[in-house]
């Protein structure tokens, strides 16, 4: 085991949720034996950690994506509302461009998976600390690749079909959105096709997380 040595007046506050106690275990003994660490709270579920956070004031936090019964995802912009000054570091063990990219947008500030080495989380916990952000770095290109490709299918296509995008994101029929934009039901589905075809979107739900993505749901003033 490491032995920890004398610690600094000011160590960085750590605070674990993961809904298995081994692994809770081993982020402490890992991050425990830095001098400049200490682990303050752990939890096994997003409400442990949203009082974890609330109680102790931590540092940073270094939470499971997939807690018992709920979702990290759904807890980092509750607990960064309560805590801003808590740097997140979300830990997976799927390697999900798409997923990495979300818990960032969510308010996190690093994203890992479980199989990297334990000094990069040792290396990630000091660099959010200090107002960086930090994704493993293949995820990261992944990220960016994501970043470079999407921008340019939006440019594929045109104002009006932004627009039936947006309603049929929205839960709009095809009658409803032919209504509201005074176009026939048929040119609704031949723009909606076109969309699926331009967007590589099969499914209503897949046309739903690109205008999320892109902002396009949000309030137009």
């Amino acid at each position: 085991m490491a032995v920890k040595v004398e610690s600094p007046a000011n160590p960085l506050r750590i605070a674990v949720a993961d809904d298995h106690a081994v692994v809770r275990e081993g982020i402490r003994l890992l991050l425990d034996a830095e001098a400049d660490l200490t682990v303050v709270a752990e939890a096994d579920d997003s409400d442990g950690a949203l009082r974890a956070v609330r109680g102790h004031k931590p540092d940073v936090l270094v939470l499971d994506l997939s807690l018992r019964e709920s979702d990290a995802l759904d807890a980092i912009p509750a607990i960064k509302a309560d805590a801003p000054e808590t740097a997140i570091i979300v830990l997976t063990m799927h390697g999900d461009a798409t997923v990495a990219r979300e818990v960032m947008r969510a308010g996190a500030a690093g994203f890992l998976l479980k199989d990297s080495a334990g000094e990069e989380l040792v290396r990630a916990v000091r660099a959010v600390a200090e107002g960086s952000t930090y994704v493993q770095p293949d995820i990261g290109g992944q990220i960016a690749a994501l970043d470079t490709y999407e921008p340019n299918r939006l440019r594929e296509i045109s104002e009006r079909e932004v627009e039936v995008l947006r309603l049929v994101a929205l839960g709009h029929t095809s009658r409803e959105v032919a209504d509201m934009l005074v176009l026939s039901v048929r040119t609704v589905e031949t723009h909606r096709r076109h969309l699926q075809e331009k967007l590589e979107c099969e499914t209503r739900a897949e046309l739903v997380r690109f205008a999320i993505d892109h902002g396009l749901l949000e309030t137009r003033s």
